[in-house]
Parts: structure tokens; C-alpha cells; sequence
């Protein structure tokens, strides 16, 4: 077992008693929910040995251990990108500490553009896979075989049978391909116009990494992206991350909804 990865599950295990199944991760302006754990047990990420943190806006950092919805959980408020100088095996060791701790499922949130035309700022889409654009591959380097196998299957990452049982009670929720560039700058029209072609319907700078490690070492994964602006090029005004914090704000209740229900159908 890597040394950071067991100094980061030890501390982490004396601060707390806490033993969830599944992790949440919440994406830019989506961390109000963290706000909702009964019984919320909070550890900073800058207090865990070795690990990364959040310097984006909108996510404060932190593990939130406690119950959401009636189940055990803990909450990741806040993510780790690229472009905020992280490695891709920085992301890994946060998972690997997390598969210690015996997480076997992930919701994972981000906040999107809108490739696909016919989607809408404020449209939560269901993500059915993705295209690493960031060139990146956080299993690259030395294998760690007690994690999981040298070459994963992609296949694995997605719950298929969990994203089902939500459709069925969301049978309107759109579905659709999502593309990781590495940012923090937006992407220019002719980007979008080439992702496009590549099939991606959503575009942004995180979650590919995670869906990989995910898929690695095991941990069976639903997505829920939030499109909130449409991608550079489709309309004549310029991106901001403001709009994007206020338009996440604006689908609390909606987004609340997806997120219970999806948590109420795990198993």
C-alpha cells in the first residue's frame, strides 16, 4: 500500500467513526448540499496528510461524514482539478484513500457547458460516458495491484443498473456524452465545433479523472452534470464562472430532488 495513502486513511479514520458505502462529490456551486448531512462530521482536506485540496471557487474543501437522505454517506465538497496544478495521481491517492474506507458507491456532480444545442442552461443531464480530452491518465506509472488491474476496463466504471432504476423514476432526464479538458481557460468556438463532431454533448475540466480511478479500483459510479451555460460559440455573450455558480444555484430544488432519489434507489 502506497505510505501517503495510509497516512491519509489513518488520519482520517481517528476523526472520525464513520464507516459510509457512498461518497458524493459536489461539483462548482453545487456544495449546498453538504449543508444537509445529519449529523455532518467535518475534516478539512488541508488537515489530511499528503493530500490535495480545493482552490476553485465554489468548492470549500472538505470531507462532510454523516446522513443524507436517510443513508450513510460522506460528501466531498469540493474536488480536486488539473488546472489548479494538481497531478492526475494526486486525484488517485484521494480515491485510493476513499476505496479504503470501503466506498463502494460514487455520485459524482459537476457543473458543465452545453455542447449538445438542444439542452438548456439549468438541464441536469445523466452522463452515459465520457472522452478524455485532457491527455492525462492518472494510472500512469507503477501499478498498485491490490487496487485494482493494470489495464481497467472502462466498461466498469458506470452503474448501469443504478443509472436504470433513476431513469426510471426521471424517464424525461436527458443522457449524454461528456468531454474533460484540462482548462482553467474556457474553450473557444472552434473547440466546441470539434467536440462537437467527437460526439461530446457536455464539456468541462473535471470527472474524467475520477471515472477512470473509479473504474480501477472498483468503485461503481452515476454522474449527474449540470449544464450551466451553453458552450462557447452557441451564443454571442462571454463565459463566466459566475454564471456558472448562479445558475447552479437557481436548480437547488431540482437538483435536491435528482440527487434523493438516486441515493433512495442505490441497491
Amino acid at each position: 500500500m502506497d505510505s501517503k495513502v495510509k497516512e491519509a486513511y489513518e488520519y482520517i479514520s481517528n476523526h472520525t467513526s464513520k464507516r459510509p458505502k457512498i461518497a458524493l462529490i459536489l461539483g462548482s456551486g453545487l456544495g449546498f448540499l453538504a449543508d444537509n448531512v445529519e449529523g455532518g462530521e467535518s475534516i478539512s482536506y488541508r488537515d489530511i496528510p499528503n493530500f490535495p485540496y480545493s482552490t476553485a471557487p465554489g468548492h470549500e474543501g472538505k470531507f462532510v461524514f454523516g446522513k443524507l437522505f436517510g443513508r450513510e454517506v460522506v460528501v466531498l465538497n469540493g474536488r480536486f482539478h488539473i488546472y489548479e496544478g494538481w497531478d492526475p495521481t494526486d486525484i488517485k491517492m484521494v480515491f485510493h484513500t476513499l476505496k479504503l474506507f470501503g466506498i463502494e458507491k460514487m455520485l459524482i456532480t459537476n457543473a458543465s457547458g452545453a455542447v449538445n444545442t438542444s439542452y438548456v442552461p439549468g438541464d441536469i443531464v445523466m452522463v452515459k460516458d465520457i472522452i478524455n480530452l485532457m491527455f492525462r491518465n492518472p494510472l500512469r506509472g507503477p501499478n498498485d495491484e491490490d487496487m485494482g488491474p493494470r489495464f481497467p476496463d472502462m466498461l466498469g466504471a458506470f452503474d448501469r443498473e443504478w443509472m436504470e432504476r433513476v431513469k426510471s423514476v426521471f424517464p424525461e432526464m436527458k443522457e449524454g456524452v461528456y468531454i474533460g479538458l484540462t482548462g482553467p481557460s474556457y474553450e473557444t468556438p472552434a473547440e466546441i465545433r470539434a467536440v462537437r463532431k467527437m460526439g461530446a454533448d457536455l464539456v468541462g475540466m473535471s470527472t474524467v479523472p475520477e471515472l477512470i480511478i473509479c473504474a480501477h479500483v472498483g468503485i461503481k459510479a452515476i454522474v449527474f452534470s449540470c449544464a450551466t451555460n451553453m458552450a462557447a460559440g452557441i451564443l454571442e455573450k462571454p463565459l463566466s464562472h459566475k454564471e456558472v455558480l448562479e445558475v447552479a444555484d437557481l436548480v437547488k430544488e431540482k437538483f435536491t430532488k435528482i440527487v434523493e432519489k438516486a441515493l433512495e434507489v442505490v441497491w
